[in-house]
């Protein structure tokens, strides 16, 4: 899926922008293609299972004062798309992932989830939240609540559940994660990576129709790493609509549709894992790829 053009200015070549931006894509493209040999095992690639958009960014911009923070973002996810999210610090990414639920305000453009278009609109905020499950890299649980507490209130507060129906979620979302003998315990007491699958089942629970994560292991000892993965693996394989901020490369060679790497508040390059690690186009993308696979 390529970003979407725009031809609301009327010059002769409508996708290209004056600072240099082809379809949402930097124009200065080095056109020899550059393989990776031997940096990554080869992976199944999921097949693409995309039917329609389920979100939609065209010319999103975002800025902290005189910062420009997103700099005319123009993508679409379809519906049962798995995108990975990547690139440096202060890059843009975590900033626009969090504009999709709205933790973070657009100032300019439009985004439209699932058919509802994000506006000031308390409503469509309201609507769009409730389809969305968001992951952060803090786990954000209450530590005074109990495990299955944790995941069984926004249930009975925003999904008005009765308590047994609740309850009866929260374990099978907890056998689902791998954790179900944690039940009764309070955070404090889990691993970090015990912690982020609990936030994660807690994301489940609200029956969301997509997934975002922002780092969701960055936070997390090496060792608990591959059982928070594991998880998101295992959520990928069902359909689910996922769009991760992560530069967990094993994780996106393994399950993700496409790959987008941002730099700068713009979309750099894009494609499917096999295009960005074989045949990075970009030299910013092959310098980014050099140093974070030799790590």
């Amino acid at each position: 899926m390529s970003a979407a053009r725009g031809n609301e200015d009327g010059v002769e070549d409508a996708s290209v922008k004056d600072d240099g931006v082809r379809d949402g894509v930097r124009d200065d493209i080095i056109r020899d293609d550059v393989i990776l040999d031997d940096i990554i095992p080869d992976d199944i690639i999921k097949d693409d299972i995309i039917k329609d958009d389920i979100i939609i960014c065209r010319d999103v911009h975002k800025w902290y004062g005189n910062f420009h923070a997103l700099k005319g973002i123009d993508l679409t996810i379809g519906r049962g798309e798995v995108v990975v999210v990547f690139g440096p610090s202060g890059s843009g990414k975590s900033t626009f992932i969090r504009t999709l639920n709205r933790l973070e305000e657009h100032q300019r453009g439009q985004i439209i989830v699932d058919g509802i278009e994000l506006t000031n609109d308390l409503r469509n905020i309201e609507a769009i939240r409730s389809e969305i499950g968001m992951v952060f890299q803090q786990f954000n649980l209450f530590p005074h609540l109990t495990v299955q507490r944790n995941i069984t209130l926004a249930q009975t507060w925003v999904r008005r559940r009765g308590r047994a129906e609740a309850e009866a979620k929260a374990m099978q979302l907890l056998k689902r994660v791998g954790i179900p003998e944690q039940a009764h315990k309070h955070p404090g007491q889990l691993s970090g990576g015990q912690q982020q699958r609990v936030a994660i089942a807690r994301a489940l629970a609200m029956d969301p129709k997509i997934m975002l994560f922002d780092e969701p292991t960055s936070a997390l000892d090496p060792e608990m790493i591959k059982e928070v993965l594991d998880v998101m693996v295992e959520l990928a394989q069902t359909g689910m609509t996922i769009v991760a901020v992560t530069h967990e490369m094993g994780f996106a060679r393994a399950v993700a549709n496409r790959m987008i790497f941002f730099d700068e508040g713009l979309i750099v390059e894009q494609g499917t894992p096999r295009d960005i690690f074989d045949h990075p186009q970009h030299q910013r993308t092959r310098l980014f790829l050099s140093q974070i696979l030799h790590q």
